[in-house]
């Protein structure tokens, strides 16, 4: 159940989880490599997404790719193989 504050819906992680479909850790890590919207802190404690923000979250759950492109790397991994043109 959203909440309104001055008008505004802004959901939590919980909503966004039954909405989207996206366990908590899945939201959590996406944020901490900032590719889904930041959301914003509510009393000092929860972080609440606007309805823009949750549209944007499940756009990026849904997200089609080509099956032979590159996997995303883990951000902050060290890879063993140098870079192209480097020996």
């Amino acid at each position: 159940m959203p909440i309104e504050i001055e008008g505004v819906e802004y959901f939590t992680a919980t909503d966004i989880q039954r909405d989207v479909g996206v366990v908590r850790q899945t939201l959590w890590r996406w944020r901490r490599a900032r590719v889904i919207p930041q959301g914003l802190r509510y009393r000092n404690k929860a972080i609440v997404f606007t309805r823009a923000e949750v549209d944007t979250i499940r756009e990026y759950s849904n997200r089609l790719e080509p099956a032979d492109s590159p996997p995303l790397r883990r951000q902050g991994g060290a890879s063993t193989a140098a870079p192209k043109g480097v020996a």
